[in-house]
């Protein structure tokens, strides 16, 4: 038997071949690809990695960020815009007086003439002193220092309260202050204690020493005209004698004088 051996045509030769353009539009259409390529490249370059005004009497907004108003406010007139103050905002990473944002931002190419708005800062934010009236004045401390503030010191006052309890602050409670700033705490050293003695009949002279011996001390003299007390006597006091007062109290007296 005879075997048939089957043909089949060898396969073409396979080769790339830069496709054709017609006659007569190849060099047109390649120099034109050429030419939008390079002005998008060109435009990238222009806007984005080195951005400058495109039109004339066009300038890029300058970053102020972070300088003190007064030089953000040269800097944004010396590139021929204006300044429009945007107010200040308390800023816990920025100095007061310091630029902490800009609009438009930096870059941006804008018309001579135009507004950029400059927010300030107003330093960190305030802080209020807190209320302590009523409590020991350790616990009163530890609160003001909680909050963010500064015990400074401890001052006592005569005051009809359990002694060591506080009666008040300087500055009051509520008042609004920078981080750390002093709080005075004022506590009680309980009732007043001395009793004012009895002047009446005493020289002044004799008042005074008294009155010094105490532990308070003497006010205002008063000479008044009467027929019932010798001259250079003490006729009157105030505050009356027996009164509790606290050291340091002023007691005024009223003398005889003669006619």
């Amino acid at each position: 038997m005879m075997r048939m051996r089957r043909h089949e045509p060898p396969l073409p030769e396979w080769r790339w071949q830069m496709p054709r353009l017609p006659e007569g539009a190849s060099a047109r259409r390649w120099a034109a690809y050429l030419a939008s390529a390079v002005l998008v490249g060109y435009l990238t370059a222009y806007l984005v990695i080195f951005p400058a005004p495109l039109l004339h009497g066009h300038e890029a907004v300058p970053r102020v960020v972070g300088l003190s108003l007064t030089d953000a406010m040269g800097a944004i007139r010396k590139a021929g815009l204006q300044v429009q103050d945007g107010g200040s905002e308390p800023d816990p990473a920025t100095p007061q007086g310091f630029v902490i944002w800009q609009d438009p931002p930096p870059g941006v190419s804008a018309p001579a003439g135009l507004r950029v708005t400059l927010v300030s800062s107003d330093g960190p934010p305030k802080i209020p002193v807190p209320d302590v009236t009523g409590l020991a004045a350790t616990l009163a401390q530890r609160l003001v220092v909680a909050a963010g503030l500064t015990a400074a010191q401890v001052e006592s006052v005569q005051a009809p309260s359990v002694p060591g309890v506080t009666m008040m602050t300087r500055p009051p409670a509520g008042s609004v202050l920078a981080p750390g700033a002093p709080v005075t705490i004022v506590v009680s050293r309980g009732a007043p204690t001395i009793p004012v003695p009895y002047l009446l009949g005493m020289s002044q002279g004799d008042a005074r020493t008294r009155v010094e011996m105490e532990g308070l001390q003497l006010g205002s003299v008063t000479r008044r005209r009467t027929a019932s007390a010798n001259p250079g006597t003490v006729v009157a006091q105030t505050p009356t004698a027996g009164t509790l007062a606290a050291p340091g109290t002023v007691v005024d007296i009223v003398v005889a004088r003669s006619f």
